[in-house]
């Protein structure tokens, strides 16, 4: 019985050291040469195809006409925000990589992938290849995830 107190009791010390030493700075700092935060919604869609660039031209209207809202761009996302962000567009070789913050996740094969981002918010993936996909369902889910978004504060 009191080889399992004792052992419980290095883990725990164990694992105390290691929180002490990463509070110490010996942690890893985010260092990524190519990730800018000077960086235009201009310059991440320059080197998409033409076709690509008028889905993103179709999309980003789309959105923009849904209401007030702040549209800029962060690292590598064009973010679509109220007073929290209810949609971002991650410009890809291929395709647009649009991400959906909506309450539920959707259950439609055109979406690539679904994630719990917090309590009341769900990531959903699209992938956005053509202007022609710039229509129902994609269309009604921004438009949802901007209704279920707080207004700009």
């Amino acid at each position: 019985m009191a080889k399992k107190k004792a052992s419980a009791k290095k883990k725990t010390t164990r694992f105390a050291k290691k929180a002490a030493a990463s509070k110490r700075g010996k942690r890893k700092e985010f260092h990524r040469p190519d990730y800018r935060t000077d960086i235009t919604e201009e310059e991440l869609i320059i080197e998409l195809s033409a076709e690509l660039q008028e889905a993103w031209r179709e999309l980003r209207r789309f959105a923009a006409d849904l209401g007030e809202q702040r549209i800029y761009a962060s690292g590598r996302a064009i973010m679509f925000s109220k007073k929290v962000c209810y949609l971002f567009v991650r410009p890809k070789k291929s395709y647009l990589e649009t991400c959906i913050f909506l309450p539920e996740a959707v259950d439609s094969a055109a979406i690539t992938r679904t994630q719990r981002v917090s309590k009341t918010r769900v990531a959903n993936t699209f992938k956005l290849t053509h202007a022609d996909q710039v229509e129902e369902p994609l269309t009604e889910w921004v438009k949802q995830a901007f209704e279920t978004t707080d207004p700009l504060s």
